[in-house]
């Protein structure tokens, strides 16, 4: 990766996440909005995630020697210009056009991590060239070994450092707004779509351009058009999220670059991955879309963290929606924080700019926090956490 400083470069018309979101909502089709913004079921968990990290409070010491505060994260063996990287997310082309690209270079270009989903809109080569081989890759684990193991000779040629395995997909989750769009890859054209793409003239053109969004990594596995009904019955045949011991031990085996497990979100899966021989643990809910009577993920996070932390690299993603955020996850006990949905707001309300000013934003956000409370690095975020007592009766 790139390690100069890059330039921060910042639209000052959109200083935070929650105004790229509202931009993104009047740039593309309220059926990929939906699928972009939405969680599961009543979507408490999807609200809760960002509220609860927000419940952390950071103390400040004014009167302590501060020279310039410095992001650069160490994480597996690479320095990164910030401890935060661009999450897994599904169908990135169908919310902006080539937006897996966007991300991959600014990712790149910032030197922080990329991480392209197994239903991502890109393939794993064309991401690995962008990035000259330092993207990660998140794998849907196949049901069958021969496909499970072209897949991960695909990432390993490619030149991935990490391979995320996702654990928290033992089922297709339910999403009422996914259901109502009849979202697909392409989408549906039923005439309420047809009439959201109209509305939206700029990610009409941009997609004509830029053709049709479909799965690339998957292209060479799968049927053509599948819609949901299909699209679902294609997954549960062909992935199986429902991790096992049987299951990891030969990607274990097989993989020789760092292994993570994404999708924890208690003490006794934690355990396991460590027994497992996973280098290190994404604490995650899936972003609010696969269990909405779970809890948030700062409450895990915060837990495992304090009891495994030593002998496990402790990530987390799912509700960050700023850099204050990040800088909360990282005083609760995480290493290093991703986030998925203010990334694609960027993207999908900036285009080609969105990767770019996205990160620079974060980078702002977090850089100020840490010259406020006097923090010089990152790994020192927990000395300033307000630690709360909990009243037992």
């Amino acid at each position: 990766m790139k390690s100069a400083e890059k330039e921060i470069k910042f639209d000052s018309q959109y200083p935070s996440i929650e105004s790229l979101r509202a931009k993104a909502r009047k740039k593309i089709p309220k059926f990929a909005f939906g699928y972009l913004d939405g969680g599961c079921n009543e979507e408490i968990n999807l609200h809760k995630n960002t509220a609860e990290i927000r419940d952390i409070e950071l103390s400040p010491y004014y009167l302590n020697e501060h020279s310039a505060a410095s992001m650069k994260t160490t994480l597996f063996g690479h320095t990164y210009d910030a401890p935060f990287g661009i999450a897994p997310v599904g169908l990135q082309g169908l919310m902006w056009p080539n937006a897996p690209e966007i991300l991959a270079k600014a990712a790149f270009e910032h030197n922080i991590p990329f991480v392209l989903s197994t239903v991502s809109t890109s393939s794993i080569e064309r991401i690995a060239e962008i990035t000259e081989g330092q993207a990660w890759f998140q794998l849907y684990h196949p049901t069958e070994a021969r496909l499970r193991d072209d897949i991960i000779k695909r990432a390993g040629d490619a030149g991935c450092p990490a391979l995320v395995i996702l654990c928290d997909v033992p089922t297709f989750g339910f999403r009422a707004k996914e259901i109502k769009s009849g979202l697909a890859m392409p989408p549906k054209m039923s005439l309420t779509n047809i009439l959201q793409v109209l509305a939206r003239p700029q990610w009409a053109t941009q997609t004509l351009m830029h053709g049709q969004p479909t799965f690339e990594t998957l292209k060479r596995y799968m049927p053509k058009g599948l819609d949901l009904k299909q699209l679902g019955k294609f997954m549960d045949e062909t992935f199986s999220g429902r991790l096992n011991e049987e299951r990891i031990a030969p990607i274990r085996d097989m993989w020789k670059g760092k292994l993570i497990l994404k999708g924890v979100s208690t003490e006794v899966d934690a355990e396991k991955a460590i027994r497992l021989g996973f280098d290190g643990i994404i604490v995650s809910n899936h972003g609010g879309r696969q269990l909405d009577a779970g809890e948030s993920t700062i409450k895990p996070l915060t837990r495992i963290a304090e009891k495994y932390g030593d002998q496990i690299t402790v990530m987390m993603d799912s509700g960050l929606r700023s850099g204050p955020d990040i800088a909360r996850t990282m005083a609760s006990g995480a290493e290093f924080s991703f986030l998925g949905r203010s990334f694609m707001y960027g993207v999908s309300a900036l285009g080609k700019k969105g990767g770019d000013h996205t990160i620079s934003l974060l980078k702002i956000q977090l850089q100020q926090v840490m010259d406020q409370i006097c923090c010089e690095k990152v790994q020192d975020f927990p000395n300033h956490l307000i630690r709360k007592q909990v009243n037992r009766l």
